[in-house]
């Protein structure tokens, strides 16, 4: 007797078995000698049977459970012994809720994902308004990212920074590496506000300033083309991080890229050619940014997604220290735990507005 699938998902039956047929075959072509001798191929191929495998192993366990419902209802119509019966309506009690959260979960993985969030990530983090405490905040921001790193598994390392006066970071740009380093740190672009005394005030008064955040996939050469005769290189004497470790060779870049104004700086290198290297996947970063906005702008009939914009002009989140919330203003959520917060517990966040995007995602009938 064959499952009976819910009828409402069908379609999705349907997707998965196309997944599971894809699965096999890459599992098929993994161990032919022309992708074991490609390590190109054999690593994307590895990448692609191990996303699958998620799904595959989820929608076998969904289909024991129904196979294992249909078993306990077979019970129900046909057994005249009441403890089977007994039996089989405690097992239906309980197999029903697995089903409905297999399904849930398996709507979750079948939502087409962002090509980028495998990506690694460039941190950006630079003062706003508030003048020196808003430089203050920053630095408190970057900490709070860095710690997050640490926890998570991921490496952040600086490449470029501007001290402010009284402490704390006028700009600091990072490169975020690991499993899935841009996917998870997407939602943190736009305006952060801080509500507090700030340490530069002799009367007590809370200031409101703000520090920007931009979070970029790493783009390498294919995806971003750049013309050379673009781009001006200058060189200059790194001061490494907190002005230590004065290097008295040209070994920092600055590079120039003429059609757009950027401009880009990288000293986190002895060498001037690693320098070089870094500075111009942070170009290619932001200039793949300029792109996608201009892209979105163009096709304006595309809904503007609550969580997902990653516009940094937008005003995301506030941290009020007198009340010890922070504040979510995308999504409405909140949490009274300010101090763990600035030590790198933003899970919280990031999961909230991982179930947002995807429950939009699935109004929009992706899944």
């Amino acid at each position: 007797m064959g499952l009976e699938y819910p009828c409402k998902y069908i379609d999705m039956i349907e997707k998965l078995e196309d997944i599971k047929h894809r699965f096999e075959e890459v599992g098929q072509l993994i161990v032919q000698p022309d992708a074991m001798s490609d390590m190109k191929k054999y690593s994307k191929l590895s990448k692609e049977y191990k996303d699958l495998e998620k799904i595959v192993l989820k929608y076998e366990a969904y289909k024991t459970v129904l196979s294992n419902i249909d078993s306990a209802k077979e019970v129900l119509n046909t057994e005249k012994d009441t403890e089977f019966r007994d039996m089989a309506k405690m097992e239906l009690d309980e197999l029903e809720p697995q089903k409905e959260n297999l399904e849930e979960q398996l709507k979750q993985l079948l939502i087409p994902k962002d090509p980028n969030d495998d990506k690694d990530a460039i941190l950006e983090i630079r003062a706003g308004t508030g003048g020196d405490e808003a430089a203050i905040f920053a630095g408190d921001l970057f900490r709070m990212y860095q710690r997050f790193c640490e926890k998570n598994g991921l490496r952040l390392t600086v490449l470029d920074l501007t001290e402010g006066t009284s402490g704390g970071y006028k700009e600091i740009v990072s490169t975020v590496t690991g499993e899935e380093a841009y996917g998870t740190l997407k939602f943190e672009s736009g305006v952060h506000r801080v509500q507090r005394v700030p340490q530069t005030e002799t009367q007590g008064r809370v200031h409101t300033s703000a520090a920007t955040v931009a979070v970029l996939p790493e783009m390498d050469e294919v995806e971003v083309e750049l013309d050379m005769n673009d781009i001006r290189k200058d060189t200059f004497c790194s001061s490494g991080p907190g002005g230590q470790s004065v290097n008295t060779t040209y070994s920092a870049i600055r590079l120039t890229h003429a059609p757009t104004g950027l401009v880009v700086s990288c000293q986190d290198e002895k060498s001037q050619i690693k320098n070089f290297e870094k500075a111009l996947k942070v170009l290619r970063s932001r200039i793949y940014e300029i792109e996608l906005a201009k892209h979105n702008q163009e096709v304006g009939a595309q809904r503007r997604s609550m969580v997902g914009s990653g516009d940094r002009s937008d005003k995301i989140r506030t941290y009020n220290y007198a009340q010890s919330r922070v504040t979510d203003h995308r999504i409405g959520y909140s949490q009274h735990n300010l101090p763990t917060v600035m030590d790198g517990e933003i899970e919280n966040f990031i999961e909230q507005l991982r179930i947002a995007e995807s429950t939009e995602k699935m109004k929009e009938g992706s899944v």
